[in-house]
């Protein structure tokens, strides 16, 4: 009973406040009111006040996070949709994802030895740029840490998300498929959420980009690690 508690605790727990966040972010679309960052950050005070234990709660939210990984079959979906879109912009699409995974993931590199972080968690940092369930098994290939790669992810992608319209507008960045890669190649899929409040068609980009980021990392940071090291 107490088992079934902790899971009941822990799954409606995470669901209620995302869906209250989420509503609120819809009526008060400003960054600091993600649902992302609003979410944790009410889930720890909880925890921390009424003195539930991380690993009960965990019992129950565990599952969700389980379901981000069959979720990502669904980044399919706007592939097959957009695909003539993809096939004419290939080429600008392909260079400016592939360029922007590398940066991603040198720039990691390069503040990790600036911070002058353990080797675990300058891992772990490395592909922060992707989303969560394919960086998280990233992270455990080179030899970092899931949790840590996760917590990384959901950071990156708020700064991006935060930052990506100031940058659009001192660059003058105004195309939409230009639009989409920066989103999708920056912050992942938080950053996708952003580049569909620009347009659709900047939304579906940065979700191709968002997708097309992941396997240029998951190709290219075993390479890099080795290289670092």
């Amino acid at each position: 009973m107490n088992t079934l508690l902790s899971v009941l605790t822990g799954l409606l727990l995470t669901i209620g406040i995302y869906a209250g966040a989420k509503r609120l972010y819809r009526r008060v679309p400003k960054v600091y009111l993600s649902p992302l960052l609003i979410t944790p950050l009410l889930i720890i005070v909880i925890l921390t006040q009424s003195g539930i234990s991380y690993d009960a709660y965990n019992e129950g939210a565990k599952w969700i996070s389980k379901l981000l990984e069959p979720a990502t079959v669904a980044f399919a979906v706007p592939l097959y949709k957009n695909f003539q879109t993809l096939k004419r912009h290939a080429a600008e699409i392909i260079c400016g994802v592939a360029a922007g995974s590398v940066l991603a993931m040198v720039s990691s590199g390069m503040l990790a030895k600036w911070m002058h972080l353990s080797s675990p968690l300058a891992t772990s940092l490395i592909p922060r740029s992707i989303t969560t369930p394919i960086a998280m098994n990233v992270s455990e290939v080179i030899g970092g840490l899931p949790s840590m790669t996760a917590v990384f992810v959901i950071m990156t992608g708020i700064l991006g998300s935060m930052v990506g319209p100031s940058i659009m507008r001192i660059f003058r960045i105004r195309g939409e498929i230009a639009r989409g890669i920066l989103f999708g190649t920056a912050a992942h899929g938080t950053g996708t959420s952003k580049a569909f409040e620009f347009s659709s068609l900047s939304g579906t980009i940065s979700s191709i980009s968002m997708i097309m980021a992941a396997l240029f990392t998951l190709g290219a940071a075993p390479m890099l690690m080795a290289f670092l090291h």
